[in-house]
């Protein structure tokens, strides 16, 4: 399932849709403003929200937290020693981890689970160049999870650029 995001987006404060590939509102992303931390809340179409993402406060390196039901889902960072691509770690409570590698700010990258592809984040099929779409690919991937990861790790590398 596709899942198309419209670029234009990302301040402290926006709100936009996520649209799937039919073109109905999947996700809200409600962006908090007036916080002291960059927090943004996933929201599906009838405002319940499914992921809180926040910037992390005090940590050595740049990391984002994602919550669900106020509870910790996972920690982003970016990995230390990747010199040709951006490389993303997410870790998940469970102890799961997520890596993340590709062109980010391209919108040209993967979110993989022991090299098994979950999903794939591209501006290729699109003409519209604000526009990039998250295609879960794995039939029981959390969705909206994979949304959140690619609104975080977006986020982060443009706050490193």
């Amino acid at each position: 399932m596709k899942y198309l995001v419209r670029d234009k987006i990302f301040a402290i404060g926006d709100d936009y849709w996520i649209e799937d590939e039919d073109g109905r509102h999947a996700f809200l992303v409600d962006g908090k403003a007036m916080r002291l931390r960059d927090t943004l809340e996933l929201k599906d179409p009838d405002g319940q929200v499914l992921i809180t993402l926040r910037q992390k406060v005090f940590s050595l390196r740049d990391a984002m937290t994602l919550e669900r039901d106020d509870r910790p889902l996972a920690t982003i960072r970016r990995k230390r020693l990747s010199l040709l691509r951006n490389h993303y770690r997410v870790t998940l409570v469970d102890g799961t981890e997520l890596d993340v590698s590709g062109r980010i700010l391209d919108r040209e990258f993967t979110v993989e689970y022991e090299g098994e592809l979950l999903a794939h984040i591209s501006r290729k099929w699109f003409r519209v160049r604000d526009t990039y779409a998250v295609n879960v690919v794995h039939e029981d991937a959390d969705a909206a999870l994979l949304v959140a990861v690619a609104v975080c790790v977006i986020r982060m590398a443009e706050r490193e650029d």
